[in-house]
């Protein structure tokens, strides 16, 4: 009802009081379930909010602030080229590629960083609901903080999400728990990690059997402190039909299957993905272990990406949708 559409880069201040602002109503209805539920009966209850998404609508507040003190400038890789000035993207309201300069850009930052603030300071009023409500839901709650995705917001002329690079790719994951589960306090865990491990996670701490069918492990023992036996050595990234790529969190490989294109990053120097690997000979041994990873990964794939060996672009990749066996 703003006029500003979903993954659109256009940014103006919410245009209806606060308390009505999404991520406001959230909270609200999170508190007013706490309020109303039953105390003696364990719950499970999620949060999800629209912001820092798109549509770029903070309250005033919150992006007059960071009009006034400013934001980064957006992040462009020695790799990545300017998008066309015309062209069929620059007919999209929620474009993939952008090259935008001046106030644009600075509203368009400054009123994500305002929607991240925003939910920051929403985040207080659940959590005091928490250790506020009772006694036993203050002792026995678990919370856990993360993001589907991140947002490009002009880094490397991108827009919107569903790339491999650490813009998009990487997430928050912050985890609040009574003392009873030793969570050490501003712990850093740098074990790659994924949504799939949030659900093994809560069922670990909450002492109940994990099915053996789950793709994700528990994090518990990173939490604590402890280094299990075994852990994944890398994750598997992919977003139909961009790109397919592996990832241990210091490194980076990325292939996309529509052109053959390979990139590699060193992440733990790079960490904004600045500089293109690919090329440098001092790198070729890693990337080759890292292509044939990928190669192990993709070889029964339906789309058939791997042949003799070999990644084979071209191949056509559509989502996985409902009702669909992935061909």
């Amino acid at each position: 009802g703003g006029g500003v559409m979903h993954n659109d880069w256009t940014a103006k201040p919410f245009h209806l009081p606060e308390h009505l602002h999404f991520t406001n109503w959230v909270v609200t209805e999170g508190l007013r379930f706490l309020q109303q539920r039953d105390p003696t009966r364990p719950f499970f209850l999620t949060l999800q909010f629209v912001a820092p998404h798109p549509p770029l609508q903070p309250p005033a507040f919150y992006m007059e602030r960071y009009l006034r003190t400013g934001v980064p400038d957006p992040v462009i890789g020695d790799w990545a080229g300017s998008p066309p000035v015309l062209g069929e993207e620059w007919d999209w309201v929620a474009p993939n590629r952008v090259h935008l300069t001046g106030e644009a850009m600075c509203s368009a930052r400054a009123a994500y960083y305002g929607l991240i603030n925003h939910v920051d300071d929403q985040l207080r009023r659940i959590l005091n609901g928490i250790t506020g409500v009772d006694s036993i839901t203050r002792h026995n709650t678990i919370v856990i903080f993360t993001s589907d995705h991140g947002e490009m917001l002009g880094d490397h002329y991108m827009w919107r999400k569903c790339r491999a690079y650490e813009a998009s790719a990487r997430v928050p994951f912050m985890v609040r728990a009574p003392e009873r589960f030793k969570l050490k306090r501003t712990h850093v865990v740098d074990a790659v990690a994924t949504h799939a491990d949030i659900m093994p996670t809560l069922l670990d701490m909450a002492d109940v059997d994990i099915p053996k069918t789950v793709d994700g492990a528990s994090l518990w023992p990173f939490m604590r402190g402890e280094k299990p036996r075994k852990w994944r050595q890398c994750l598997h990234i992919e977003h139909s039909p961009w790109h397919q790529a592996l990832t241990d969190g210091r490194e980076k490989f990325i292939w996309w299957p529509e052109s053959g294109r390979e990139q590699f990053f060193d992440v733990t120097a790079d960490p904004q993905d600045t500089h293109d690997l690919i090329g440098d000979p001092a790198w070729q041994k890693r990337i080759a272990g890292w292509r044939k990873e990928l190669v192990r990964r993709l070889a029964r794939r339906p789309e058939g990406f791997v042949r003799n060996g070999r990644l084979v672009p071209g191949r056509p990749y559509g989502a996985v949708m409902p009702g669909t066996h992935g061909r």
